[in-house]
Parts: structure tokens; sequence; C-alpha cells
């Protein structure tokens, strides 16, 4: 992945600096107001993370010594913040082909103690809309949109679904604040709390609450505004690729791809697919990293982790670990060219 970044971010990066106002102050405002607009959510509030938005998100539903059912497929951090904030997380499988978990998967999963759901969108590919009924049985959903921001089911947009979502500005994501994170959410009560957990427990001038400093720096969200501006043309962009290397693909008969979600915006954060034949997917790296070609896998099983192997988990998670040890990301970024695509598709193809 290769940010978009030209010389409007370094414009708005000097109308901070001649400001000296370099953290919380109207940069910082009007990037969140901007971010909501987007997704057409109530309040965004703006985090230094996706993990500092997950913990002040966790924190503020008051999960501490309840059960938490979370994505095992996912990035370690998803787990992580539900320990934080002293939550019990129990881990749950995904389906292979959208890499997603489902409702069907949860609802297996579920009992009369279950309260808080954390599933994982992954790579830009969004949660199924039938997923969010979950809600109707008295089951608070945290969405961790880490990859996701753009993403839509039909007309609605990913950030307003859960109950609170949470999006990651890091380099590798479909635009960047370089570290950053957004909360999004419809629900007053819980904008409210998190944006005080934000900022040490305050409530107006009075220190109210629990909490600590995950403010944003103006600087950083000046880069977010001037990435705002970009996101519908990197994203269109991103589909062109993702449509090319689909092509290309198909004609391999060992990959198969992440499959998009029915009547939604695959975004394309990361292009991520699978390899069939066992042990395979560490020797295609290994090629193509001999032609200065990086890639990455699509994400961890952390049941699989050392750190992770003492959490409780449903079922044998099999999805989740087959596609830890098989799935690969594939170069997607403005400067890929088709050639480019032509040479990794071929170079895999020669396996």
């Amino acid at each position: 992945m290769r940010p978009k970044i030209n010389n409007r971010e370094i414009e708005l990066i000097k109308k901070v600096l001649d400001s000296k106002i370099l953290t919380e102050g109207e940069i910082t405002h009007k990037f969140e107001q901007k971010v909501a607009r987007y997704v057409k959510a109530r309040y965004a509030i703006a985090t230094t993370s996706a993990t500092t938005s997950l913990h002040a998100a966790l924190e503020s539903l008051g999960v501490k010594g309840k059960k938490v059912l979370v994505s095992d497929f996912t990035f370690p951090a998803t787990v992580l913040t539900i320990d934080l904030a002293g939550g019990i997380p129990v881990l749950v499988d995904v389906d292979k082909e959208t890499m997603n978990v489902t409702r069907e998967i949860v609802e297996e999963s579920v009992d009369n103690s279950t309260k808080f759901i954390l599933p994982v969108s992954l790579f830009g590919n969004p949660l199924e809309e039938d997923f969010y009924k979950i809600r109707k049985q008295g089951i608070r959903i945290l969405e961790d949109a880490a990859t996701n921001l753009g993403t839509k089911i039909g007309n609605k947009n990913t950030g307003t679904l859960a109950d609170i979502t949470c999006f990651s500005f890091h380099p590798r994501k479909i635009i960047t604040t370089g570290e950053g994170g957004m909360i999004t959410t419809n629900d007053n009560k819980l904008a409210d709390k998190c944006r005080s957990y934000k900022m040490f427990g305050k409530v107006g001038s009075e220190f109210v609450n629990a909490g600590t400093n995950y403010k944003i720096s103006d600087i950083l969200s000046a880069i977010g505004l001037a990435q705002m501006e970009k996101i519908e043309g990197i994203i269109k962009k991103r589909v062109i690729q993702a449509k090319i290397y689909d092509e290309l693909l198909s004609k391999i008969d060992f990959i198969h791809t992440q499959k998009p979600v029915k009547n939604a915006r695959h975004t394309y954060q990361s292009y991520v697919c699978y390899v069939t034949r066992p042990k395979l997917r560490d020797k295609i790296r290994d090629r193509l990293a001999k032609q200065n070609v990086e890639t990455q896998i699509g994400t961890y099983a952390l049941h699989c982790l050392p750190a992770f192997r003492k959490y409780r988990k449903i079922g044998n998670v099999e999805n989740s670990e087959f596609l830890y040890k098989n799935a690969i990301s594939l170069p997607l970024h403005e400067e890929l060219t088709v050639k480019d695509q032509e040479f990794i598709c071929n170079t895999i193809r020669k396996m």
C-alpha cells in the first residue's frame, strides 16, 4: 500500500501550524464532522488510532466482567482492547468465503449471558445487512471496521448500522492520517461517553469519569481532511484494480478470491485471496519477494497465537485457521499498473 499524498495535505498542515493550535482544535472538529456526514452518522469522535477508538468504545459500553463474542480472524488489537476494558473475549469463527463473521455463526454461539458482540468487517468487505438484526435480541454491536471506511450495504453506510463503529487511518487503510482512528455512532449517550473517555474523563470543564488521553493531533486531522476530499476517487481506482485481479486470478485454479457480500460496495482496502494447495501460500510470498513484490498474510487466527491460546473459543474455528495459513494480500495502491498486476499474477501462475 502507498498512500495518495499531494500538496493539499501540506497546505492544510501549514494552516494548522500557522494557527498555533495543534490538538483538539477547529481542524479536528471539521474532520469529525466530515467523516460523520460521509457515513451519515450523527456523531464522530476522532482518536489516536483504531485501537484506542475500540478501547474507548468498549469502556463506554461497559463490558467489564462481561463476555464479548469476537471474530477470531482479526488483528490482535481487536481482542487486546477487550482485555484493556476488562471484558472477557470469546473467539468465534468466520465465513471462509467472505472472511467475515456471520449472523448464523453468532447465533450458534450466543447464550442468555451474551450482551456484546465485536464483529470485524475485513478488507473493505462489509458485514451482511442481516447481521445487524442481532441487535433486536438485546445484544449490542461494536463493529471493528478499521479497514472499511466507505463500504456500503445497499444505500446504508458502514458506520451507522452497529451501535458503535470504529475506523482506522493507518497508512495501509483507504485514507490515512499516519496514525489515527474514528468512532461513529447515532447514540448521543455513547458519543458523550467516548468523547469524555478520550479526554481524561472530562465533561465540560469537570473531571467526572474514568478516562485517558486519546486526543488526535490537529496536524493528523489536517491530513485526514485532505484525504477525505479524495476518498471516492481512491475507492473507484481500487475497485477497478480489483476487477483486473479478479480476471487474472480466475485463470489460476488454486487461487480463490474473497467473496464480496451481496448488494454491497466492497472498497478493497486490501485485495485478499486464498491458496487452496497446502503450504503453497508462503512459497508464493517468497517467490514474489525475490521479485521485489511485497505481500502480506490476510490477518491472524488469534487462537493460533501464543498470547491468545488461553481464551475461550467456540467450536474449532477452522475457517479462521485455514485463512490464517493460506490467505495472501496482494499489492493494491495508486501507483500500481496493469503491467504490475499481470507480472504478479503470472509469477503466481508459474508456481
